[in-house]
């Protein structure tokens, strides 16, 4: 049984709306990710694999900036220091090395993974559609940390705090953009 809306809920409108926004802003930043990877680890027999995630979420991507024209959605104002901040982690992580740069897509898709799950499980049939391509990406999400794990993600240096760190860092991002 859900609850009636309380004093400061947001609007069925806002709640799509902060969907949309933080689900655009976050295949942004990942878009960032991998091109700060790609800047790092081009030429290596990594590039491919790369590029390959990387192709999957422009697609998200041009998916959720089209919703934010066809809904009037504003993006979210933090997307220059995603773009910033998404090319540095990309990067950092790439320069500890191919593990390295796998550690930190299994911690974002694992977060995005929880994060797509929740917005399946607030959406009605009204917004079926919606629903169904966030199904579909998040399990592209999910064979990405796979990519991950099988190119030896647990073996990166630190792999444990530097997991548990940008999956931390991947919660406030959307916690921000969903608002702001």
């Amino acid at each position: 049984m859900t609850r009636p809306p309380l004093p400061g809920d947001p609007t069925p409108r806002e709640a799509i709306a902060r969907m949309i926004r933080v689900d655009h802003a976050g295949e942004y930043g990942a878009q960032r990710i991998y091109q700060g990877q790609l800047a790092v680890l081009k030429g290596t027999k990594h590039e491919p694999v790369l590029r390959h995630m990387q192709a999957q979420e422009q697609v998200h991507l041009d998916t959720f900036a089209k919703l934010i024209a066809e809904r009037r959605v504003r993006p979210t104002a933090m997307l220059p220091l995603w773009h910033v901040a998404g090319f540095a982690l990309g990067a950092a992580t790439a320069l500890l090395g191919a593990r390295g740069a796998m550690a930190c897509t299994v911690a974002v898709e694992e977060a995005i993974d929880e994060h797509y799950r929740d917005q399946q499980a607030e959406l009605g049939d009204e917004e079926a559609p919606l629903r169904d391509t966030i199904e579909r990406f998040r399990q592209e999400e999910l064979e990405h940390r796979d990519i991950g794990l099988e190119n030896e993600a647990e073996l990166a240096p630190a792999y444990r705090p530097l997991y548990a760190v940008i999956k931390a860092g991947c919660k406030i991002a959307i916690k921000i953009s969903e608002r702001v």
